[in-house]
């Protein structure tokens, strides 16, 4: 039985994230620059975009470039915006005959305008696809979300369209960056490290979380299968214990 067989289909995670970590150790390991890094790590993307559209998995957000990653050297920022650009209009046909619909978060302001007219572009020319949604998560932090969206509150309550009292959980959701997905049941870091790396902080409350040290550019479906039959082995309580969850079963049987 291979991986992919191992899988059970009615427990897939909804929302699977990924920091996709390693492209510039991996093109050192090879001798060459951290560039040359990422262009294979492109490769990966496609890989595991496909593997989870195969399986049907509803949503997959990639961790593309953080706000802290503008302080790289100029040529790798420089690079990575070009190779960007250079990605998205090759793909954007693939996504369509796919039926996959780009989204984007971050801090968009801070893109060079050759990328933010690519993104546009791409964005609306896969609107209307309703298969997997591909999430990229480009100039993006949590803190600078979680700073956005409290300025955004502040803004609303004191236009008087927010009454302070009634705000709670859902209202503070609603103006994140995510609003409009679920929150990620399956986080995924590539590479060997243990961090978070300011993302997604608020939706990962309740999301397990599975390392592996294999780097990005060498991460194919195998290894997100790897991970996807790693969490449905894993007992997902919310806060309750394993009997309060079972009997619920049992209840609902």
């Amino acid at each position: 039985m291979t991986s992919k067989e191992k899988i059970d289909l009615q427990r897939l995670p909804r929302h699977i994230a990924i920091i996709m970590d390693g492209n510039g150790r991996w093109a050192q390991e090879q001798g060459q620059d951290r560039l040359y890094g990422h262009f294979h790590g492109v490769e990966s993307v496609r890989n595991i975009v496909e593997g989870c559209a195969e399986l049907n998995v509803e949503y997959l957000t990639l961790y593309a470039f953080s706000t802290e990653n503008w302080d790289r050297p100029e040529p790798e920022v420089t690079g990575l915006m070009e190779l960007l650009v250079e990605t998205i209009r090759k793909e954007v046909p693939i996504l369509n005959r796919n039926n996959i619909r780009l989204h984007v978060i971050g801090d968009m302001s801070m893109l060079p305008d050759y990328a933010k007219q690519a993104l546009s572009e791409a964005l609306e020319m896969t609107a209307a696809n309703t298969g997997l949604n591909l999430v990229m998560a480009l100039s993006y932090s949590s803190r600078w979300e979680l700073v956005n969206a409290v300025k955004r509150i502040a803004r609303d309550v004191k236009e008087g369209k927010v009454d302070p009292d009634a705000i709670g959980q859902d209202t503070l959701q609603n103006y994140l960056a995510t609003s409009g997905f679920p929150d990620p049941e399956l986080m995924i870091r590539t590479s060997g490290e243990y961090r978070i790396s300011n993302f997604l902080l608020y939706q990962l409350a309740y999301a397990e979380l599975y390392f592996t040290s294999t780097r990005w550019p060498d991460f194919r479906k195998e290894h997100l299968y790897e991970a996807i039959i790693d969490y449905q082995g894993r007992e997902r309580r919310f806060g309750k214990t394993g009997r309060q969850l079972q009997e619920e079963v049992d209840a609902n049987a």
